[in-house]
């Protein structure tokens, strides 16, 4: 059974940056993919990263690229967002995700594994 726990989250100003982890279970190693969302109130869940599990190439949102940054850490069974120059507009709760099906379901962002999520506020 995968697991997956977000943590992390926090309060910072425009311009600061947040790491957050998300810890998996062992089972997590057949995945596809893992990858980042985040959900701000009243809004549709966004899909902001992903790291592909064979090969370790990645995909950015178009709103992230170039301030975000994605890493897996296998033997501490660790994935991770950076998350530097953070706005106002990312603020939300932030989920991790892992897909163990199909590379296509990492593509469209239908993953099928969550954690509960970790709230990051960015004030300006």
């Amino acid at each position: 059974q995968v697991h997956l726990v977000e943590s992390g989250g926090g309060s910072v100003q425009a311009g600061g940056s947040l790491r957050l982890s998300c810890a998996y279970s062992k089972d997590t190693y057949s995945s596809r993919c893992m990858g980042w969302f985040r959900q701000a109130p009243g809004k549709e869940r966004e899909y902001v990263a992903a790291i592909y599990t064979s090969g370790g190439s990645t995909w950015y949102d178009d709103s992230v690229k170039g301030r975000f940054t994605i890493s897996q850490d296998n033997p501490v069974n660790t994935l991770y967002l950076q998350m530097n120059s953070l706005k106002p507009e990312d603020t939300g709760m932030y989920y991790c995700a892992a897909e163990i099906w199909t590379i296509d379901r990492c593509r469209k962002g239908d993953f099928t594994y969550w954690g509960q999520g970790t709230q990051v506020t960015v004030s300006s």
